[in-house]
Protein backbone atom coordinates (compact mmCIF):
# COMPACT_ATOMS: atom_id res chain seq x y z
CA UNK A 1 0.00 0.00 0.00
CA UNK A 2 1.21 3.47 -0.81
CA UNK A 3 0.64 6.19 1.83
CA UNK A 4 -1.67 4.01 3.96
CA UNK A 5 -3.18 6.08 6.77
CA UNK A 6 -5.40 3.65 8.68
CA UNK A 7 -3.73 0.88 10.70
CA UNK A 8 -6.93 -1.18 10.75
CA UNK A 9 -7.09 -1.29 6.94
CA UNK A 10 -3.45 -2.30 6.76
CA UNK A 11 -4.01 -5.06 9.32
CA UNK A 12 -7.01 -6.38 7.37
CA UNK A 13 -5.05 -6.35 4.12
CA UNK A 14 -2.05 -8.11 5.69
CA UNK A 15 -4.29 -10.80 7.18
CA UNK A 16 -5.97 -11.33 3.79
CA UNK A 17 -2.58 -11.51 2.04
CA UNK A 18 -1.55 -14.20 4.52
CA UNK A 19 -4.79 -16.13 3.90
CA UNK A 20 -4.28 -16.05 0.12
CA UNK A 21 -0.65 -17.19 0.35
CA UNK A 22 1.14 -13.94 -0.52
CA UNK A 23 4.94 -14.04 -0.46
CA UNK A 24 5.35 -10.61 1.15
CA UNK A 25 3.56 -7.36 1.99
CA UNK A 26 4.92 -3.84 1.58
CA UNK A 27 4.18 -0.20 2.29
CA UNK A 28 5.54 2.93 0.67
CA UNK A 29 5.52 6.14 2.70
CA UNK A 30 2.97 5.02 5.33
CA UNK A 31 1.35 7.69 7.50
CA UNK A 32 2.09 5.73 10.69
CA UNK A 33 4.81 3.52 12.12
CA UNK A 34 3.98 -0.10 11.42
CA UNK A 35 4.80 -2.48 14.23
CA UNK A 36 2.03 -5.00 14.85
CA UNK A 37 -0.81 -4.54 12.35
CA UNK A 38 -4.17 -3.99 14.03
CA UNK A 39 -7.01 -6.40 13.27
CA UNK A 40 -4.60 -9.10 12.11
CA UNK A 41 -5.72 -12.14 14.09
CA UNK A 42 -3.64 -14.50 11.91
CA UNK A 43 -0.33 -13.04 13.13
CA UNK A 44 0.70 -12.52 9.50
CA UNK A 45 4.04 -10.81 10.35
CA UNK A 46 5.22 -14.16 11.73
CA UNK A 47 4.47 -15.82 8.38
CA UNK A 48 5.37 -13.36 5.62
CA UNK A 49 7.91 -10.57 5.29
CA UNK A 50 6.87 -6.93 5.57
CA UNK A 51 8.88 -4.32 3.68
CA UNK A 52 8.49 -0.63 4.54
CA UNK A 53 9.94 1.79 2.02
CA UNK A 54 10.03 5.56 2.52
CA UNK A 55 9.65 6.37 -1.17
CA UNK A 56 8.89 4.90 -4.59
CA UNK A 57 12.56 5.31 -5.50
CA UNK A 58 13.58 3.20 -2.50
CA UNK A 59 11.33 0.27 -3.50
CA UNK A 60 13.22 -2.88 -4.44
CA UNK A 61 11.07 -5.73 -5.71
CA UNK A 62 12.41 -9.22 -6.41
CA UNK A 63 14.02 -9.71 -9.82
CA UNK A 64 11.42 -10.49 -12.49
CA UNK A 65 8.52 -9.31 -10.32
CA UNK A 66 6.01 -7.11 -12.17
CA UNK A 67 4.41 -4.23 -10.31
CA UNK A 68 0.64 -4.00 -10.80
CA UNK A 69 -1.10 -0.82 -9.70
CA UNK A 70 -4.74 -1.04 -8.61
CA UNK A 71 -6.38 2.28 -9.39
CA UNK A 72 -9.49 3.82 -10.97
CA UNK A 73 -7.80 5.19 -14.10
CA UNK A 74 -9.11 5.33 -17.67
CA UNK A 75 -6.01 3.54 -18.96
CA UNK A 76 -6.30 0.71 -16.42
CA UNK A 77 -7.52 -2.73 -17.54
CA UNK A 78 -10.71 -4.03 -15.94
CA UNK A 79 -9.67 -6.70 -13.45
CA UNK A 80 -11.84 -9.50 -14.95
CA UNK A 81 -10.02 -9.00 -18.30
CA UNK A 82 -6.50 -8.87 -16.82
CA UNK A 83 -4.08 -11.79 -17.17
CA UNK A 84 -2.06 -11.82 -13.94
CA UNK A 85 1.72 -12.16 -14.34
CA UNK A 86 3.12 -15.28 -12.68
CA UNK A 87 5.39 -13.12 -10.49
CA UNK A 88 3.70 -9.92 -9.40
CA UNK A 89 3.38 -7.43 -6.58
CA UNK A 90 0.19 -5.38 -6.32
CA UNK A 91 0.12 -1.83 -4.99
CA UNK A 92 -2.98 -0.04 -3.76
CA UNK A 93 -3.34 3.65 -3.03
CA UNK A 94 -4.29 5.40 0.18
CA UNK A 95 -7.75 5.48 1.67
CA UNK A 96 -8.39 9.05 0.57
CA UNK A 97 -6.53 9.61 -2.63
CA UNK A 98 -4.81 7.80 -5.44
CA UNK A 99 -1.48 6.27 -6.28
CA UNK A 100 1.11 8.99 -6.80
CA UNK A 101 2.19 9.78 -10.36
CA UNK A 102 5.64 8.37 -9.45
CA UNK A 103 4.07 5.06 -8.43
CA UNK A 104 1.86 4.92 -11.53
CA UNK A 105 4.98 5.50 -13.68
CA UNK A 106 6.75 2.66 -11.85
CA UNK A 107 3.91 0.17 -12.50
CA UNK A 108 4.25 -2.38 -15.29
CA UNK A 109 0.46 -2.79 -15.41
CA UNK A 110 -2.59 -0.91 -14.12
CA UNK A 111 -5.88 -2.61 -13.24
CA UNK A 112 -9.18 -1.33 -11.92
CA UNK A 113 -12.02 -3.02 -10.15
CA UNK A 114 -15.12 -2.36 -12.28
CA UNK A 115 -17.33 -0.98 -9.51
CA UNK A 116 -19.65 2.03 -9.46
CA UNK A 117 -17.31 3.82 -7.03
CA UNK A 118 -14.16 3.28 -5.04
CA UNK A 119 -14.26 0.49 -2.42
CA UNK A 120 -12.36 0.25 0.87
CA UNK A 121 -8.66 -0.38 0.25
CA UNK A 122 -8.58 -3.64 2.24
CA UNK A 123 -11.64 -4.83 0.31
CA UNK A 124 -9.97 -3.87 -2.99
CA UNK A 125 -6.90 -5.89 -2.04
CA UNK A 126 -9.05 -8.91 -1.18
CA UNK A 127 -10.87 -8.68 -4.53
CA UNK A 128 -7.57 -8.55 -6.45
CA UNK A 129 -6.11 -11.50 -4.52
CA UNK A 130 -9.26 -13.56 -5.05
CA UNK A 131 -9.27 -12.75 -8.77
CA UNK A 132 -5.62 -13.81 -9.00
CA UNK A 133 -6.36 -17.06 -7.18
CA UNK A 134 -9.32 -18.07 -9.34
CA UNK A 135 -7.63 -17.07 -12.61
CA UNK A 136 -4.30 -18.79 -11.86
CA UNK A 137 -5.39 -21.67 -9.64
CA UNK A 138 -6.27 -25.18 -10.68
CA UNK A 139 -10.02 -25.15 -10.31
CA UNK A 140 -12.62 -27.05 -12.28
CA UNK A 141 -14.63 -25.13 -14.86
CA UNK A 142 -17.91 -23.65 -13.64
CA UNK A 143 -21.07 -25.39 -14.86
CA UNK A 144 -23.07 -23.72 -17.62
CA UNK A 145 -26.08 -23.26 -15.31
CA UNK A 146 -26.28 -22.95 -11.50
CA UNK A 147 -27.85 -26.41 -11.22
CA UNK A 148 -25.63 -27.99 -13.85
CA UNK A 149 -23.06 -30.64 -13.05
CA UNK A 150 -19.57 -29.45 -12.22
CA UNK A 151 -16.85 -30.73 -14.50
CA UNK A 152 -14.20 -32.38 -12.36
CA UNK A 153 -10.66 -31.15 -12.62
CA UNK A 154 -8.61 -33.55 -14.77
CA UNK A 155 -6.21 -35.73 -12.84
CA UNK A 156 -2.71 -34.27 -12.81
CA UNK A 157 -0.17 -36.37 -14.68
CA UNK A 158 3.56 -36.01 -14.37
CA UNK A 159 5.52 -36.13 -17.58
CA UNK A 160 9.16 -36.91 -18.16
CA UNK A 161 11.61 -34.40 -16.67
CA UNK A 162 12.48 -31.46 -18.90
CA UNK A 163 16.23 -31.15 -19.34
CA UNK A 164 17.94 -28.07 -20.72
CA UNK A 165 20.71 -30.14 -22.25
CA UNK A 166 21.07 -33.90 -22.61
CA UNK A 167 22.82 -35.75 -19.80
CA UNK A 168 26.53 -36.38 -20.49
CA UNK A 169 26.11 -40.14 -20.94
CA UNK A 170 23.48 -39.66 -23.67
CA UNK A 171 26.14 -38.41 -26.10
CA UNK A 172 28.16 -41.64 -25.65
CA UNK A 173 25.31 -43.91 -26.83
Amino acid sequence: MERVSKPMNFGNLMRTAHAFGASFVFTVDPAFRIETPQSDTSKAPHHLPLYNWRSVEEMSLPQGCSLVGVELLDEAVDLPSFRHPSRAAYVLGPERGALTSEMVARCDFLVRIPAAFCVNVATAGAIVMYDRMISMGRFAERPVSPSGPATPLPEHRHGAPLLRKPPPHAADE
